[in-house]
């Protein structure tokens, strides 16, 4: 095999330079193991284990050998924390537009839901909190956005938040809970389902939280492995399942009122689970509202579990009027 388009989906481990000095005096170098993702006659990206991406110059590649599958379930569902978490989960979602502040990830996507529409708070910002805020405030007030911070319930920033004033977001859509489970080796795929790679006017209409389309495709269309289901044409199910690293995301599964309590939700998360495992996951999860109960009793045969709660923290602006808020 080269190191070409062909390559494509390989797991591969690829030794390169870094630019530094070795112990020794000579080169630097280091390994990157993951899937390859893209390839062009500059660089090769490749997927790591959690989702992100390593872009590796081809001038600065020492040698590369394709490496067999990873075994499944090296870890557990339960065994990954809250941090590297949220960081898999926002690369599921992504913003459209997203900008670091050291490990913080400042989000924007013009109000479509809020985890494309805050800061995801993980790690160190690289500045002292007070700045760190100030520049949170200052990005999202340029896009004339609320300033929202989605911080783990009962963490280290959740407290730093609110000891600085920021107040919890009321209403519905204030935070979720994050539940996680370990997969089998093989769901049935319903042979009535299908899964395309774009959300189409169709499926759009039938998720029914889309004030802009083209926002709302930018964010869920963005991953290079994703996975819109449908059943019935025009379609009376559908769910959303996306790929990061050896975690599927699922999310948007709905189906329209006169078609409930006949299985067809049960039928999406099957499909969905069974695309995903064909793809190499080994873990799920989902994000939805603690209170969504039929949403939480959906999921729980398939093993799914609590993780961890998240809530969105707003800057306290009392001059501000915000009256439309985005969705979780």
């Amino acid at each position: 095999m080269t190191l070409d388009a062909v390559a494509i989906g390989s797991r591969i481990v690829v030794r390169h330079e870094t630019g530094g000095i070795g112990p020794t005096g000579g080169p630097e170098m280091t390994d990157v193991v993951g899937h390859v993702r893209g390839v062009d006659d500059a660089s090769v990206r490749v997927e790591l284990r959690d989702g992100s991406t390593r872009v590796v110059d081809r001038s600065s590649i020492v040698t590369w050998k394709p490496v067999p599958p990873r075994p499944l379930r090296r870890r557990r569902a339960r065994s990954v924390d809250a941090e590297e978490l949220t960081r898999i989960t926002s690369r599921g979602w992504p913003a459209a537009e997203s900008a670091p502040l050291g490990d913080w990830e400042l989000r924007a996507a013009g109000r479509f839901t809020g985890r494309a529409n805050s800061v995801a708070v993980t790690g160190s910002p690289g500045m002292p909190f007070d700045e760190a805020t100030a520049r949170v405030r200052e990005f999202y007030a340029v896009r004339s956005l609320p300033a929202l911070a989605q911080v783990v319930v009962g963490s280290g920033h959740d407290r730093r938040f609110a000891d600085a004033g920021w107040e919890p977001m009321s209403g519905y859509h204030g935070g979720a809970v994050v539940q996680v489970a370990d997969l089998e080796s093989a769901y049935p795929a319903d042979p009535e389902a299908r899964i395309a790679p774009v959300a189409d006017d169709d499926w759009l209409a039938s998720y029914g939280r889309v004030d802009d389309p083209v926002i709302a495709r930018r964010v869920m269309e963005a991953p290079d492995r994703v996975g819109f289901v449908s059943i019935g044409s025009p379609a009376v199910a559908i769910g959303r399942v996306v790929l990061i690293g050896e975690w599927a995301g699922l999310s948007a599964v709905e189906v329209r009122p006169e078609a409930r309590r006949q299985g067809l939700a049960r039928r999406v998360v099957e499909t969905s689970l069974s695309w995903a495992v064909g793809h190499g996951a080994d873990k799920a999860y989902l994000q939805t509202m603690r209170s969504n109960t039929a949403a939480l009793a959906l999921y729980a045969p398939f093993g799914f579990a609590d993780h961890h709660d998240y809530l969105y923290r707003q800057a306290a602006a009392p001059h501000a009027h915000h009256p439309h808020r985005p969705q979780r």
